[in-house]
């Protein structure tokens, strides 16, 4: 029971935010108005995909250093999830840009820098699909992924604060939506968000991880 506590706690948590989500108070801005319980959504799947990516990178460093070919699936499985709630963070992004800026997709600057970090990850998928020899495959992949994700940073927490943006993390700001705008409703319920969405994304790690050391057993075995 203590090696599953957490997963418990993940599926509360989520189901209280998807629930509290849509029943508490929100305040009432111009621009954003009922839209803004989509940062309960939005904003989550962004940590809960850094928090899979920065285990990835931990695990990249681990095989670098001992070599052990389970340190790479860890890694590339982590990728894989946090490749899932990125993908989920540009689609809850451009739902809630349709009915804020009045298109899912405008060229705003963290938009842009949001797909070009994806396609970085997603080159590191491919990377690894082209290499045949398993060890060169497992080293070329730790070494990318650690660099990529310091990459990955500066595109989507850099890069559009040093430009105007309509989008809340740029230099430009939405006038619907600032910090001071997060009253103590919301905190209630994105805090947890933050916990339940970055525990999923362990569990689901944890699960692909499973399937593919089984898998990579058996066909050591054949």
């Amino acid at each position: 029971m203590y090696k599953t506590w957490w997963k418990v706690l993940a599926v509360v948590l989520v189901f209280y935010t998807m629930i509290a989500g849509m029943l508490f108070q929100v305040p009432r801005l111009d621009i954003l108005h009922e839209t803004i319980r989509n940062l309960y959504f939005h904003v989550p799947m962004w940590m809960a995909m850094l928090t899979a990516l920065v285990i990835s990178v931990f695990y990249s460093v681990l095989y670098l250093r001992t070599g052990k070919e389970e340190h790479d699936l860890a890694a590339v499985e982590c990728v894989n999830t946090g490749m899932i709630f990125y993908a989920l963070g540009l689609v809850t992004g451009m739902l809630w840009a349709k009915y804020t800026w009045g298109e899912f997709w405008s060229g705003d600057p963290k938009q842009n820098s949001a797909a070009i970090a994806f396609l970085l990850y997603c080159a590191y998928l491919v990377l690894r699909n082209s290499i045949e020899e398993e060890q060169m495959r497992a080293r070329i992949s730790a070494i990318y992924n650690i660099f990529a994700f310091p990459i990955m940073i500066v595109l989507l927490f850099v890069l559009p604060r040093m430009t105007d943006s309509l989008h809340p993390g740029g230099a430009g700001g939405n006038p619907g939506f600032n910090k001071y705008d997060l009253d103590s409703h919301m905190r209630l319920v994105l805090y947890p968000a933050f916990i339940g969405w970055s525990l999923l994304s362990l569990w689901i790690a944890s699960i692909r991880y499973r399937i593919r050391l089984i898998e990579h057993k058996k066909n050591a075995i054949n």
